[in-house]
Parts: structure tokens; C-alpha cells; sequence
């Protein structure tokens, strides 16, 4: 077959291929490092690509498959990570100049998980420095750009996972989610991303950056794909205290059960200013293609949402605080040249290492903590976290999921917002809800502006219900697939 139809194809779409043996792991891996070469140096999704392992492990798994013994569905297909998720032998910077000679010695528990699957790990993509942004500009080793127009923004922080799917450079990929992460750059980018069940996916091996808000979730072109990958990584792992003891299903073959009209909610705070024209219309057409279906609509009020971007702001920076205490110069990060004594290895490392991004978070962070302001920044934001999770339960008590836009916006220029902390910030303001929630969510294409560039619709779930939602999403992905348009690069 040709590199541009085994690039173009789904993941399980080669997984059909691989079955019926019309391609080998090694013909489909190639092909997307070939595509690699060909387009990231417009793209920049990539910060590191061991193509030599990549073949190893694809001819490690054309031998399995000769003997009869793949390992999983998913054996010999390409997946890339965010360049926050260890990989035993493999760098990771986090984007950030502070770990930018750091090898990981061990395996992140969704990389053993793949592995153990016998996908193809393959390269390390890029995103904002420690998963602090919206648009991939604070990366420390330059922008991604997005794939539909190389002037814009692919989202963050995620934006390399993103953008290498919609760039037909791999065909998965994982993110991390901690308040839009995966779902924001999935809807600028035109594909399908999911940030699952706080606890349902392992953070073991994941460089964290708030800790009771981070997920990691996979990035595809459709939602059987996505339901695929995050069959693979979910499930309870010993070696995260927050991981959730619960079953795990089989998503993908889930989606193929019928699926009985559901009630949609749609909170008025979500629709109300600041939305843009385009990104209206086409959640529109979502709502009334739902409605042809025989699902109801169902108007109902979250009235917490406005506290959402505060709150998010102060636990995530608290607890980013804590969390980039470590990278101190003394142990596993670069260390300042310039240091004369103890104090200035620690004070100057961090300097020099992080980003300007990183220092506003984590010195906004510390004064949350800092005494005599715990009580009224932290603690607070925590009570009223819970008035936020309070607001879907109720929901959930009329609805069977949420639906609303992923961002207010088609992806921005390069520059655009990046001058206005504030105004990056509001990016997210359509999913930091989830996070704080802990609840699922998933963001599915469902349009272009007259620009050409991607919107994407946002379904929120029930807590461990990611079958509902991954049904309830696929739905409406089957009979348009928005995911499978592909930018000219």
C-alpha cells in the first residue's frame, strides 16, 4: 500500500490491515516516520523520535503476529506520548530547559500498559513547559504549530499530542488533561480527545503538575479509536494512591451495543457571551442532529460555573508549587553554572530553568499556601470545588450527559493572547468545570469555520460511566467524522 493511505488510515482501520495481513507493523511504522520527516518540520509536534527503536519494536511484533501470539489489538500500532510521560530510556523535558538532559529510568504505568499491548511507542511530543498552557507557545524548545494554519495556535497544553494526530504523523497519541489539556487542542486541531474519570488512568510516571486535577487520556481520529487506547491504559495501578479499583470494560466493542436515546444537558452558563458566532452555529447543528436522533434536550442551570476559573487558578498553582519544589538543581535537573553556594543552586537552577509561564504559577501558587492566606485562598477554593462537583451531581440526576462547546473559539493566532495571562486563562473556560469534578469529558470535531479551522464539541459524563459517554460521542462521530479531514500540509 501506499505511505499516504497507511497514514491517513485510522488506527483501526490498520488494525485490519495488520489482521488480515495486507501490511506488517514494520511497512505501517515506517510510513509514519516517513510522514515525520516529511511535515514536522512545519509542525514542531515532535521534541524527540528514536526511529531505530520504533522499527524494533514494529519487527518485534510482525514476529508475534507470524507465531499467532499479538499480544492485543492494538499490537504494532504507533503511539506517541506527551513529553510529560516517562519511557524507560527515553528522554523527558516537560518542555522545560530544567530537565532538558533528564533520560527516564523507568516506565510511566500506561507506557508498561502499551507496551504490554505491543504498540509501537513512538517519539515525544511536545506541549507547554510542565502542562502550563493553552496554546503550546511556552514550550522551552518552540511552538507547535497547528496543522490546519501554521500562523495558529494547536491549543495546549497538549498541542503536540494534538497536532501530530491531525498532521497524519501518528495515528494515537496520549495527553494529559489538567484543565482542558487534552480537550481544548483536540478541538483546535479537529480531532477527538477524552480526559477520563479522575482515577480511572494511572499517574504513576506522569511529571505532575496538579496533582488532584492531572489525567491522562488519549488523542484519535475518531471516537472507536480513542475508545480503543483508553481501554488499554485504564484500570487500578498499586503505584498511584489516587488510581480507582474499578472494571474496566471494553469500550470499543461497547460502542458497537445499541444505544437508547439519552437526555442531553445544556447549561445556560455555557451558552451565554463570549462564544464566537462559528463555534455557536456549529454546536447548533450538534443539538439539533441529537434531537433527529430522539435524544431530548434538557436546559438546566450549573450555577457555579463562574467560580471555576478562580478556583482552578488557585489549586493548580498551590499545588504546581509543591509539586516543581523538586526540580531544584541538586538531584535530576540542570544546575546553574553561575552558583556560587547552596542557596544559589536552588534559586538560580530555577531561574534559568523555568519559563516565565512556570514562574508566574508556581509564585502564585506559594502565596496561596503561604501563611496566613491558606485559609482564605486554598481551603476556600476547595469548598467551593465542592460546590462545583455539587452542581453536576444534581444534574446528573436529570441527565444522562452534558453537552457544550470544547473552547469559545477557533484556534487563535500565535501571539494573540499571549501578552494577557487572563485572557489565555478564559481558553479553558468551558473545561476546567470537569477537572475540578473529576468527571469525564470528551471533545469531538463537529465543524469548520469559514477560515477553515476546526470547532469541537465538548460531552461531559457521569463519574466512571466513560461507556456512556465514549457511546453517546460516537453517536454523533459515526455519521460525520469531522476526524478524518485531514489539513494539506
Amino acid at each position: 500500500m501506499e505511505s499516504s493511505q497507511l497514514t491517513s488510515a485510522t488506527a483501526t482501520e490498520l488494525i485490519d490491515l495488520l489482521e488480515g495481513e495486507t501490511v506488517s507493523s514494520v511497512e505501517i511504522t515506517q510510513a509514519f516516520i516517513q510522514r515525520i520527516q516529511a511535515v514536522d518540520q512545519k509542525v514542531h509536534a515532535f521534541l524527540h523520535l528514536d526511529e531505530e527503536d520504533m522499527i524494533k519494536q514494529a519487527k518485534s511484533s510482525d514476529e508475534r503476529r507470524s507465531q499467532g501470539k499479538s499480544l492485543t489489538r492494538l499490537d504494532g500500532i504507533p503511539v506517541g506520548l506527551k513529553d510529560v510521560i516517562s519511557a524507560e530510556g527515553q528522554p523527558l523535558t516537560a518542555a522545560s530547559k530544567i530537565l532538558e538532559n533528564y533520560v527516564s529510568p523507568y516506565d510511566a504505568t500506561v507506557t508498561r500498559k502499551l507496551k504490554e499491548a505491543g504498540a509501537v511507542i513512538g517519539g515525544r511530543l511536545n506541549l507547554d513547559e510542565f502542562a502550563m498552557g493553552s496554546s503550546t507557545e511556552n514550550s522551552a524548545y518552540g511552538p507547535t504549530r497547528n496543522p490546519w494554519n501554521l500562523d495558529c495556535v494547536p491549543g495546549g497544553s497538549s498541542g503536540g499530542s494534538s497536532a501530530a494526530v491531525a498532521a497524519r504523523e501518528i495515528p494515537l497519541s496520549l495527553g494529559s488533561d489538567t484543565g482542558g489539556s487534552i480537550r481544548q487542542p483536540a478541538s483546535l486541531c479537529g480531532v477527538v480527545g477524552m480526559k477520563p474519570t479522575y482515577g480511572m488512568v494511572s499517574r504513576y510516571g506522569l511529571a505532575a503538575f496538579a496533582s488532584s486535577l492531572d489525567q491522562i487520556g488519549p488523542f484519535a481520529q475518531t471516537v472507536e479509536d480513542a475508545a480503543l487506547l483508553l481501554e488499554i491504559i485504564s484500570g487500578h495501578d498499586p503505584l498511584d494512591s489516587t488510581s480507582y479499583p474499578s472494571h474496566v470494560p471494553s469500550y470499543s466493542r461497547e460502542l458497537k451495543a445499541p444505544l437508547e436515546p439519552c437526555k442531553l444537558g445544556l447549561p445556560q452558563e455555557f451558552f451565554g457571551e463570549g462564544m464566537d458566532e462559528e463555534v455557536r452555529k456549529s454546536i447548533d447543528l450538534v443539538i439539533e442532529f441529537y434531537k433527529s436522533k430522539g435524544f431530548e434536550m434538557v436546559e438546566l442551570s450549573l450555577p457555579s460555573t463562574d467560580l471555576s476559573i478562580p478556583v482552578y487558578y488557585v489549586i493548580a498553582t498551590a499545588e504546581a508549587s509543591s509539586n516543581l519544589a523538586r526540580y531544584d538543581g541538586i538531584r535530576y535537573t540542570s544546575r546553574s553554572e553561575k552558583a556560587s553556594n547552596a542557596i544559589d543552586v536552588y534559586a538560580k537552577s530555577r531561574g534559568e530553568g523555568f519559563g516565565e509561564e512556570v514562574k508566574r504559577r508556581c509564585i502564585l501558587g506559594a502565596y496561596a499556601l503561604s501563611s496566613g492566606y491558606y485559609d482564605a485562598y486554598y481551603l476556600r477554593a476547595q469548598k467551593t470545588r465542592t460546590l462545583i462537583r455539587q452542581d453536576f451531581d444534581q444534574a446528573f440526576e436529570q441527565v444522562d450527559a452534558i453537552l457544550t462547546p470544547t473552547s469559545p473559539t477557533p484556534a487563535f493566532r500565535f501571539g494573540e493572547k499571549s501578552d494577557n495571562p487572563i485572557s489565555m486563562y478564559l481558553s479553558d473556560i468551558y473545561t476546567i468545570s470537569t477537572n475540578l469534578a473529576g468527571l469525564p469529558g470528551i471533545s469531538v470535531p463537529c465543524g469548520f469555520s469559514q477560515s477553515g479551522l476546526p470547532i469541537g464539541m465538548q460531552l461531559i459524563g457521569q463519574a466512571l460511566n466513560e461507556s456512556k459517554l465514549l457511546s453517546i460521542a460516537h453517536v454523533y462521530d459515526q455519521e460525520h467524522n469531522y476526524g478524518r479531514k485531514a489539513p494539506s500540509l
